[in-house]
């Protein structure tokens, strides 16, 4: 059981990075060119050790506006629209696999969104299959797609299986009506238990379902609800999100009010009966905000140190070349990150021209390599012995992380973490605020070179 602190939570919930990767999205430039790319993957390609392939496709449309929603998405039900995105999509997998050593292997596919089950089921087969047909994948290949019940067919799932896909995500962030409708996302409960049953009935591997607290009119009593009926459901994984609201950055959540939205005190009351119940359900504590089942493949990837982050969260899939399609997809090869156009016009014209659709992107210099190596071994190991990154980046750890390591004495005395004999340990609490402690490391911090704006980390 989780040792829960009200005023240690407050303590250090501040705004920071997610980390699904070191250095984050803000430091991708436009600078970094189509030829850049390039010469990453002809590198990766005759790497003697070329890892497997994990590929994402976006599939950015939704058939309405969530106000919460943080992705980057397009609402239309204009069909013509979905069908020119879909060609487009299938002339740039052309366009990698020309450039991708035939001889590696996909061990890895995600769909993402937006909505990927706002394709009819004839596209998603279609789109499957040419993706199936392009790239080599390994038998026991991990294939998961993001879906939405609302709309949903058991036709849609039975593409999904027939194209291999074996896990399903699915969002239900609450089944409370009146925060269903503040938010504009009308979800019965008896819908969301329809396609689990589907889900099932399929044969799929694994079901994640997405709650996320901190909406408008949320209560403690009212979540409670919500979470006993997930536990009733019974999905492998759950994710439990903080909303971060940033119409700054998404303007659609001005249309959530923020006299509506739970006072910081009721948000964590509800976090904290969130993580009661499910501990005490049997679910496993990942780290952050990610529970699973003991037997699921996240938490033995915990047991046995290999999970992993990418820009999809946590994975159990360490090592491999991310390579994401669609717009705004952002890929992860040898030492460098690429994000594709954002706008349809300017991906369309990139393809069109036979170039990859890279708008911007980033090449890790030798201090990147060492943070994040540190940075990914706090959040997913949540241990680290010195010796091991001594040896790795012949370099001594005391000395090139004096700054971070100072800044743990607070941490260490609040129980976060231990410091013993060149390791630390995060204790259980510490994983709650994992990326309060993964900052420390951060070289952009450090130096003051991070001027974006984030959500806070509970």
């Amino acid at each position: 059981m989780l040792k829960l602190d009200k005023n240690l939570i407050r303590k250090y919930d501040k705004p920071g990075p997610r980390y699904t990767s070191y250095p984050t999205a803000p430091q991708f430039s436009e600078e970094f060119s189509h030829s850049d790319y390039m010469d990453e993957i002809i590198k990766t390609n005759h790497d003697s050790n070329a890892p497997d392939l994990s590929l994402y496709y976006h599939i950015p449309f939704c058939d309405t506006l969530c106000y919460f929603c943080g992705c980057n998405m397009i609402v239309t039900r204009n069909r013509s629209r979905i069908s020119e995105y879909v060609k487009y999509l299938k002339n740039e997998i052309d366009l990698l696999r020309s450039y991708i050593s035939t001889e590696r292997k996909v061990s890895q596919l995600h769909w993402g969104g937006g909505t990927p089950t706002h394709l009819n089921p004839e596209e998603i087969y279609d789109l499957t299959k040419y993706i199936q047909e392009s790239f080599d994948f390994r038998p026991d290949s991990e294939n998961g797609s993001e879906i939405d019940p609302r709309g949903l067919t058991k036709e849609h799932l039975e593409a999904l299986r027939k194209g291999g896909f074996n896990r399903i995500s699915m969002g239900v962030q609450d089944f409370n009506e009146k925060v269903q409708k503040a938010v504009n996302r009308i979800q019965p409960e008896d819908m969301t238990r329809q396609v689990v049953n589907w889900v099932r009935e399929l044969g799929f591997d694994s079901i994640n379902l997405d709650l996320i607290y901190g909406l408008p009119f949320q209560t403690v009593d009212g979540f409670a609800e919500t979470v006993d009926k997930i536990i009733d459901i019974s999905p492998d994984r759950i994710a439990v999100f903080n909303y971060a609201h940033v119409p700054w950055m998404k303007k659609h959540m001005a249309l959530i009010k923020e006299e509506d939205i739970p006072a910081a005190d009721e948000k964590l009351n509800i976090l904290f009966m969130t993580i009661q119940k499910l501990t005490e359900a049997g679910y496993e504590f990942i780290g952050m905000d990610h529970f699973a089942k003991p037997e699921d493949d996240l938490s033995k990837a915990l047991k046995e140190k290999r999970l992993y982050r990418n820009f999809q969260g946590y994975s159990t899939n360490a090592g491999t070349d991310l390579y994401a399609m669609g717009i705004t997809s952002i890929s992860q090869i040898g030492d460098v990150y690429t994000q594709n156009f954002k706008k349809e016009k300017e991906y369309f014209d990139a393809v069109e021209e036979g170039v990859l659709p890279i708008w911007k992107g980033y090449r890790f210099t030798e201090d990147d390599k060492i943070r994040k190596d540190v940075i990914m071994k706090l959040m997913c190991d949540f241990e680290l012995e010195f010796s091991s990154i001594d040896k790795k980046h012949n370099i001594k750890f005391e000395d090139y992380f004096a700054f971070g390591l100072n800044n743990l004495k607070d941490m260490i005395e609040d129980d976060l973490l231990s410091l013993e004999n060149r390791k630390i340990v995060i204790k259980d609490t510490g994983r709650l605020l994992i990326r309060n402690i993964a900052m420390n490391f951060d070289g952009f911090i450090e130096r003051q070179q991070d001027k974006a704006r984030y959500s806070k980390t509970v």
